[in-house]
Parts: structure tokens; sequence; C-alpha cells
């Protein structure tokens, strides 16, 4: 598994709410993506760098939606260049399934 974090650092920060009201305007956009299996939006506490955090069954499902478009779709949505890492996920623990993942 591979998790990858995005982070975008705003022009200008947000509160918590406006934060919830933008990322409840695109989540539906992220149901039904081939291999995407979780994805948390993060706000800092100061409210200058918004985010996610996506768990992918693997580095290409992820890599298909890092595309042009969607650094586009962020540039004109947040005004700012995202950033993306991608991390291993060799172990994942799940405490509302009650289970521990082991990938590989």
């Amino acid at each position: 598994m591979i998790t990858a974090l995005t982070t975008f650092i705003l022009p200008k920060p947000i509160t918590r709410e406006e934060a919830r009201d933008i990322f409840m305007s695109t989540a539906p956009t992220y149901r039904g993506i081939q291999g995407l299996l979780r994805k948390t939006y993060v706000l800092s506490e100061d409210g200058a760098t918004v985010g996610g955090v996506y768990l992918w069954n693997s580095r290409p499902e992820a890599e298909a939606l890092y595309t042009d478009a969607w650094r586009a779709f962020v540039r004109e949505k947040y005004g700012t260049e995202p950033k993306v890492a991608y991390f291993e996920s060799p172990v994942v623990v799940d405490n509302v399934a009650q289970q521990i993942v082991a990938d590989g």
C-alpha cells in the first residue's frame, strides 16, 4: 500500500468552518476512484496549509490521480501549487475494523 500526502500552502489562512465547506464540496469527487482506500482532509492549526492523506492500493493508482488536470484544479480551488509526497505503507492498523493489515 501507498500513503500519499498532499499539501497546499494557502495565499491566506482559512478557518475550520471554511475548510470544512471547501472539503465537503470536493469530497464527492474522490468516491469510487480506482485504488483509493481512504482520504482524510487536513488543515493546519494556523489555517495556512491544507491537504490530504490518501491510502492507496498501489503507487501507479495514486499517480493516476495526481495529473496535470488535478494540479490545475487545486491551483484554481486553493490559489496555490500542490505538493505530493509518497510513502510506502507496509502495515496499517485499522481500529474501526479492528484489524492490522500487512501489505505484500
